[in-house]
C-alpha cells in the first residue's frame, strides 16, 4: 500500500524532468512532505491539445501532448454515484488492475505518472502501545541519488450531476497509485510498494493508444534498485504536520524498529 508520500518539486522542475509541453495548472501546489489521500497532487499525462469543450475539425485528429495537471488523490470511477468512493481508491494492485471494474477503463486509456520525492511505510516494532498493539515506526523510502520517483498511476474524470454545465467544478479529476510486491529488502518494512516506471518506459506508459498486449509487459516491475530507507518522526502520521523535517532521519536508537539500518543508524542502500 502507498498511503503517504512527499512531493516538493516545482512545476518547472517537473516539466523539465518529464518533458511536459502543455501545462494545465490553474495554481501552483506548495511543497508537500505529507501527501495524503484526497489532497491535490501533480500528475503527468497525455491528452489532446485542444481545450475541453473545444470542437475538433471533422477530419482532424487532435494532437496528443504531454501535460502537467493537478488531480485529487483517490480515484472516482466515471460511473460512481458518490464521489466519496475516492477515499477508498487510493491504490490499485498491479496484479488485478486490468480486471477490476473501478480501474480497468482507466488502465486501458487513462494512465499517468505521479511524481514523488519518496514515500512512507510503517513497520511494526516490538514495543507495545497503550492498546496492547505493537507501535509502528514510519520509514521514508526514496532514491539514493535524490532523483524524482515516477509512480505509475491512473486517472479518471468524474462528472458531477448536481452542477450546471458551465460550472468549472462540474468535472472532478482524480487519480490512484498502482502498487506491486516490494523486493525482499523493502519488503521487511512493508510487503507492497508503488509501481515505479523507469525512464525508458514512460512514453509507452503514458501513450493513450498503447496496445492492450503491450500494457501487460509494462506491468512487469523494473528492478527496484537504488532506493534507501530510514526511520523518521512519527509526526508524519498526523496529516496536519508538514515540512521537510518529516523526511529527516531519526538519530540512532539501538535496534528499535529498524530492520534495514546500519549500526550507526544511517541509511542503508536497498
Amino acid at each position: 500500500m502507498c498511503g503517504r508520500y512527499a512531493s516538493s518539486r516545482s512545476p518547472e522542475d517537473l516539466a523539465e524532468e518529464f518533458e511536459v509541453v502543455d501545462s494545465r495548472l490553474d495554481h501552483v501546489l506548495p511543497p508537500d512532505y505529507n501527501v495524503a489521500p484526497t489532497k491535490e497532487v501533480y500528475a503527468v499525462l497525455e491528452r489532446p491539445r485542444r481545450r475541453e469543450g473545444e470542437a475538433a475539425a471533422d477530419d482532424a485528429e487532435p494532437e496528443i501532448t504531454r501535460q502537467l495537471r493537478s488531480l485529487r488523490w483517490g480515484l472516482v470511477p466515471s460511473w460512481a454515484k458518490d464521489p466519496g468512493i475516492g477515499s477508498r481508491m487510493i491504490n490499485a494492485r498491479m496484479e488485478t488492475v486490468a480486471e477490476k471494474p473501478a480501474f480497468r477503463r482507466a488502465f486501458a486509456a487513462r494512465r499517468c505518472l505521479l511524481p514523488a520525492d519518496g514515500y512512507f511505510e510503517w513497520y511494526p516494532t516490538e514495543q507495545l502501545g497503550k492498546s496492547g498493539k505493537p507501535l509502528k515506526q514510519p520509514f521514508y523510502i526514496h532514491p539514493a541519488d535524490g532523483g524524482v520517483m515516477a509512480m505509475a498511476g491512473l486517472y479518471e474524470i468524474w462528472k458531477d450531476p448536481t452542477r450546471d454545465e458551465d460550472d468549472p467544478e462540474r468535472f472532478r479529476w482524480t487519480c490512484t497509485v498502482l502498487t506491486t510486491d516490494a523486493p525482499d529488502d523493502l519488503g521487511r518494512i512493508h510487503d507492497r510498494m508503488p509501481l515505479l516506471v523507469p525512464r525508458e518506459r514512460r512514453d509507452a506508459w503514458l501513450a493513450p493508444g498503447t496496445a492492450k498486449g503491450d500494457l501487460a509487459e509494462l506491468l512487469v516491475p523494473a528492478q527496484q534498485t537504488g532506493l534507501v530507507a530510514h526511520p523518521v518522526s512519527t509526526a508524519v502520521g498526523n496529516v496536519r504536520n508538514n515540512g521537510p523535517e518529516l523526511v529527516e532521519p531519526l538519530p540512532a536508537e539501538g535496534e528499535r524498529g529498524t530492520p534495514d539500518q546500519g549500526d550507526d543508524g544511517q541509511e542503508t542502500l536497498l
